[in-house]
This record gives structure tokens, C-alpha cells and sequence, in this order.
């Protein structure tokens, strides 16, 4: 467990409502393949205040970084092991060791069905070599840059498809909070923010599990005009074991965040990509104006972290 700099620079302020923060979706990932180690390094160096890990399990039970639970679109599995597929066609990290996808060359995500890149102007698919890490190489890496640079960067673990894990016989909640525990992650006074898509799951990793640090629920995207309160669960059955929540980056972010704040909720939308601006935001500049000054979005999720702390944090 390595926690100084002033106790992660007081779990990192932002948390607290001081400044909004920045969290880099997936590491630096609109100039690195999404999740890899040095896709996280670089979003460190970049300044953003939190970095991101989605979590899947292997098939002996180890955490792992990845987006999804596919290897297929992320990787070269279907060229090193042919016939690992499922029915569907897909290829599960959870039908593979750690061992095995150790030996997978990480690359730019790309379409399953066209095999093209998804985002085309980002780092070429294939180049360089890059792998999966695991949920333990990644918080030593982070450990390891906070102690180095003395640059406070914080954590923000989403736990994904648990029930899809559990229907499989893995319990991934279980597994990956005792890691958590273990790195000095715990409390609310913790630099580290469990999220998670599934509302089931964040009340069982509040209440049955014992998470005592900070939980967000993920969201998805709002039609115009439509009100969060219409949602189930509402927002104050969120606020009973959440701290906040994640929607996606909508035209009415600015009544979405000003009905969770009235509920005490947080609010930590996703994603700026700057190759990827929704219809009807004219520019990024835009965008942020209107997620962190008119919104007052408590954070924002970015794959390009450097862009969003530049307005977030005036340039810091």
C-alpha cells in the first residue's frame, strides 16, 4: 500500500465539490490504445485527477483491465487462438487464463465486423506492442507515478457486468473491493471512486459487500426534455448508496445535473471525445463551456484528459 503526498492531496479535493475533476476514460485513449499501461501514464502526465479501470475477470479469477468483456475487438485473439470462440463468434476474456492473455498484443479498438479501426485518426491499429494488464499492475503503476512525480492522480474502478459474471460463476465485486482494500482504497477519504452501470449491484456493493468509499451509478443517455426523476430508480433511491452518478453527455446536461445536485447527487458525465463531438455541440470549446461553467458538472470522463483539464483547471 503506497498512499502519502498528503494523503493523495486530501483524496484529491474535487471530490469534495472544490473543483471539478477530470477523469481520463480508459487512459489517455484518444492518443493510445484505450486501458493499456501507457495509455494510463500519459493521462498521469497529462494532469487528469482520476483514471479510469473497467474491470473483467480472466478465467482463473484475476482481475484485468479491459473496456468489455470481449478480447475480440481489442486484441489479435482470433489469431493466436483461432477456435476459442463462443457460439456467437465472440472471444471472452473470462474463457481464457491470465497466462494466455498475456501472450495477446493490445491494440486501438476496432470493428468487429470490418476489422477497421473504430476511430481512425487515433494511434494505428496493430503499430507498436502493447498488452492487457492486470487490476494489480495498474494501481502499482499509478502508486508508482503518484510517488515519483508527486503528482496526486486518483483511481476509478468500474466493475463491469456483474450479473453476466456471476451467471457465470464468477463473483467480480467480491474479487476486485478486497484489492481495492488492499492498495489503501476504502474510504470516502480515498482517492478512488467505484462506478458501476448496474443499480443492483451498486446497492449489493454498499450494503451486503460493505463499500465504504465513494460509489457512482452509471447511466445511460436522456432524450430531449425528458426528466431523470422519470428513471428508475430515482434519483432519491440513488442517493440512499450512491455519491453520484454518471450520465452520458446529453443536450439537457444542464437539468440533469441541477435535479441531482437538489438530490445531493453528484454528477460525473461521459465522454468527451474531441474526434467524437455529440450533433449538436458545434466544438469542443463549446461543449466544455457548457458542461463545466453553464452545467457545473462535478467532473467529466475525457479521452483526451489534457484538453479537459486545460478548461477545468484554467490551464494548471
Amino acid at each position: 500500500m503506497m498512499k502519502t503526498i498528503a494523503t493523495l492531496s486530501s483524496a484529491l479535493v474535487g471530490i469534495a465539490g472544490a473543483q471539478p475533476i477530470v477523469i481520463a476514460h480508459r487512459g489517455a485513449s484518444g492518443y493510445l490504445p484505450e486501458h493499456t499501461l501507457e495509455a494510463k501514464a500519459m493521462a498521469h502526465a497529462m494532469g487528469a485527477d482520476f483514471i479510469e479501470q473497467d474491470i473483467v475477470l480472466t478465467k482463473d479469477d484475476v482481475p484485468v483491465v479491459m473496456h468489455d468483456i470481449y478480447l475480440d475487438t481489442i486484441s489479435d485473439v482470433a489469431q493466436k487462438f483461432p477456435d476459442r470462440h463462443r457460439a456467437n463468434g465472440r472471444y471472452y476474456a473470462l474463457d481464457f487464463t491470465l497466462a494466455e492473455i498475456k501472450q495477446l498484443n493490445a491494440t486501438e479498438r476496432f470493428s468487429e465486423k470490418t476489422g477497421k479501426q473504430v476511430y481512425p485518426k487515433r494511434f494505428p491499429k496493430g503499430a507498436s506492442s502493447f498488452q492487457i494488464p492486470t487490476l494489480e499492475e495498474e494501481l502499482e503503476l499509478i502508486e508508482g507515478l503518484n510517488k515519483s512525480t508527486g503528482r496526486a492522480a486518483g483511481i476509478y474502478p468500474e466493475i463491469k457486468q456483474p450479473k453476466w459474471h456471476r451467471s457465470e460463476g464468477h463473483d467480480i465485486s467480491a474479487i476486485v473491493l478486497p484489492i481495492l482494500k488492499k492498495h489503501g482504497y476504502a474510504t470516502k477519504t480515498d482517492a478512488c471512486i467505484v462506478q458501476c452501470f448496474e443499480f443492483e449491484e451498486v446497492k449489493r456493493i454498499r450494503t451486503e459487500l460493505g463499500w465504504e468509499g465513494r460509489l457512482i451509478y452509471l447511466m445511460g443517455s436522456f432524450k430531449k426534455g425528458e426528466k431523470v426523476t422519470n428513471e428508475k430508480p430515482s434519483l432519491a433511491e440513488i442517493a440512499k448508496v450512491a455519491d453520484g452518478i454518471g450520465p452520458a453527455i446529453s443536450a439537457d446536461i444542464v437539468d440533469v445535473v441541477a435535479q441531482a445536485h437538489a438530490a445531493g447527487l453528484q454528477v460525473h458525465p461521459y465522454t468527451l471525445r474531441i474526434d467524437d463531438l455529440p450533433k449538436w455541440a458545434k466544438s469542443t470549446e463549446e461543449l466544455l463551456h457548457l458542461l463545466f461553467d453553464v452545467a457545473k458538472v462535478d467532473g467529466l470522463f475525457s479521452d483526451f484528459p489534457d484538453v479537459a483539464v486545460r478548461h477545468a483547471h484554467g490551464g494548471k
